[in-house]
């Protein structure tokens, strides 16, 4: 697998669009990445993952969610396999939304570097970020559960230490922070803290202009590696 270039972005549109409202969405990220220095992550639900990876180029498309299971047996499951063959080449695990218990998440997250997916893994809190941090995930998420959603970022003090922190476990885990991520202003400001990456739900879909909020937040990403950041 190649490295992560950083500092990257992911456009996170949840449960928010599918379809063809989704697709144009993709486009615009598509199109917004293309001749970047750095990655740009696109997640889809399930049923829109082919669609998106076929349509454009400069994404890494990512899914939501997926499962340890193994092919075989399993009704109504997702497994590994099925995402990469869909065209997915990263996985979201232990989103709020979505969380895992630690034995869980040990196994899905061991299926995932099976199949070569990077692995995107979310921690609600310093201890929970220390913990998954020794399980070498390739992105760790930083987002305080009461902070989602809401037009309040990460303290600069709690996205220091759980950077100071991971590093000591880990120095090649890359942070990142996305709580109450809003604006492009939002954006440089986490990655000259020291975020490696940053990304955005509903600052960006529920923006008056979606795309345009898309184009100034990975504007705001190159303006803020070129300044220096991580």
């Amino acid at each position: 697998m190649k490295p992560i270039r950083k500092p990257f972005f992911m456009v996170n549109p949840k449960s928010y669009l599918c379809g063809k409202n989704l697709l144009n969405l993709a486009l615009a990220a598509d199109a917004a990445a293309m001749g970047k220095d750095f990655d740009v992550f696109f997640t889809a639900p399930f049923v829109d993952i082919t669609r998106i990876a076929e349509n454009t180029q400069n994404l890494i498309v990512t899914a939501q969610h997926m499962e340890s299971i193994k092919m075989g047996r399993g009704m109504g499951h997702i497994v590994p396999e099925m995402l990469v063959g869909a065209g997915a080449r990263a996985v979201f695990l232990n989103h709020a939304e979505n969380s895992l218990k630690l034995v869980d998440l040990v196994q899905t997250m061991e299926r995932a570097k099976e199949v070569g997916l990077y692995t995107i893994v979310c921690a609600d809190s310093i201890a929970e970020a220390k913990a998954i941090a020794v399980l070498n995930p390739d992105i760790l998420l930083c987002e305080p559960t009461d902070l989602i959603g809401k037009a309040t970022i990460s303290p600069t003090s709690y996205i220091q230490q759980t950077i100071q922190q991971i590093k000591a476990i880990n120095p090649d885990i890359l942070v990142m922070q996305a709580a109450g991520i809003r604006t492009g202003e939002d954006v440089y400001h986490v990655i000259m803290e020291g975020a490696e990456g940053t990304g955005c739900t509903s600052g960006i879909v529920c923006a008056d202009n979606p795309q345009a909020m898309l184009r100034e937040m990975i504007d705001a990403v190159e303006k803020a590696g070129k300044a220096g950041g991580k």
